[in-house]
């Protein structure tokens, strides 16, 4: 696919950015496991948080692949620098896509200026991929829901205004794929509490949090979307959201692969640069033919969903095979460091665990397996 002349500034401009604010900070954010959110700040001043968002709630208006470019160039620079900006509008797809008119306009305009963090909590201590599985609890009384329980592994956790929670509004019924809800709770709800999880293997920079909730009351006007409807909601809001991931993929492998290419030019061995090698060259090679099928794989998922041609079994061969070229690629890319990239004065470790995440988030590479499987099936049976 050839991206249009503005895609190509949106990916060029992405690129200067990060290079600009990530690169000399990016080792001082991982071993603090911290981010400086003023970097957010500037983002926003720029225009590259929030692309999707539509024009009449604030944003630019432009597409998911313009969303997916500014991520993957982001990641490319620094994986951790990126995740902490770039998902700061993670939830906003769901507001956008079923939120009333109203929460529109109260909440996506403040997401794109830079005045609010917003964060997605599904999941939970005892269920990750088994979304149907989450005990959080939120039960009505009159005007109110009253919230309890608890989420696990959630970005900006800490950070966010509003948390989008993904809880039971009928525990009871039969139907296990409607029994939930999405409903936003504020920060400032009594009885929640937010902990900050320390000592990740990867993406150190970005904010990780457990989310307890106790008796925390909400209106019912919180309530995205349908009520019982939110099991479905959140298949749709995913089928957005791992393009994003798939782009994170390419980002990180990417960058490995700019590390790789930068230290066997350098590197000398036998009384020859490390670039000479026929094993070396046959390493890059594969390393970069895995990053352009990836690349093409999110390249025309995201562009078909831009046409409204939702596709469940592309966007998700695309976050698979999109994460294992991340982990393959930053794994390759450390060896061709030898013990050099063992050591933290030498960025390519960074990416090597950074990598890994994207293999495991919204929906594992095995989640991602069944759902192109359980499609192919279903078009076979048409």
């Amino acid at each position: 696919m050839i991206l249009t002349e503005e895609q190509r500034d949106v990916k060029r401009a992405a690129r200067e950015f990060a290079e600009g604010e990530f690169r000399q900070r990016a080792r001082e954010f991982d071993e603090k496991e911290e981010f400086d959110l003023s970097i957010w700040k500037k983002a926003c001043e720029c225009g590259f948080v929030g692309v999707f968002i539509k024009e009449e709630y604030g944003g630019p208006g432009l597409g998911f692949l313009e969303h997916c470019l500014i991520t993957e160039e982001f990641w490319r620079v620094d994986p951790g620098c990126g995740q902490s900006v770039v998902s700061c509008t993670f939830g906003a797809e769901m507001i956008q896509l079923f939120g009333t008119e109203e929460q529109k306009r109260r909440y996506l305009p403040s997401l794109v200026r830079g005045d609010a963090i917003i964060a997605m909590a599904i999941t939970e201590p005892d269920c990750g991929s088994d979304v149907a599985a989450v005990k959080t609890v939120a039960r009505r009384h009159g005007d109110r829901y009253v919230i309890n329980g608890t989420k696990m592994f959630i970005t900006n956790g800490c950070n966010a205004h509003y948390i989008l929670v993904f809880c039971l509004t009928d525990p009871e019924g039969r139907d296990i794929h409607r029994r939930h809800s999405v409903i936003l709770v504020e920060r400032e709800r009594k009885g929640l509490e937010t902990e900050k999880i320390k000592g990740k293997l990867g993406i150190r920079a970005s904010n990780t949090a457990e989310i307890r909730l106790n008796e925390v009351e909400v209106p019912v006007a919180n309530l995205i979307g349908r009520e019982n409807n939110g099991f479905y909601q959140l298949m749709s809001f995913f089928n957005l959201t791992r393009l994003h991931i798939a782009a994170q993929g390419v980002g990180v492998a990417q960058g490995a692969l700019d590390l790789a290419l930068s230290y066997v030019k350098k590197r000398r061995a036998f009384g020859r640069s490390l670039s000479e090698f026929q094993g070396v060259q046959f390493k890059l090679a594969e390393m970069a033919t895995r990053i352009e099928a990836s690349r093409s794989l999110y390249y025309r998922a995201a562009m078909l969903v831009d046409r409204g041609e939702v596709n469940p079994a592309l966007i998700s061969m695309a976050k698979w095979f999109a994460g294992e070229t991340g982990v393959s690629v930053a794994n390759e890319a450390l060896q061709l460091h030898g013990g050099y990239g063992f050591i933290a004065d030498y960025d390519i470790q960074r990416f090597y665990r950074d990598a890994k995440i994207v293999e495991i988030y919204e929906g594992s590479k095995e989640i991602e397996k069944l759902i192109i499987a359980r499609e192919l099936l279903k078009s076979s049976l048409l």
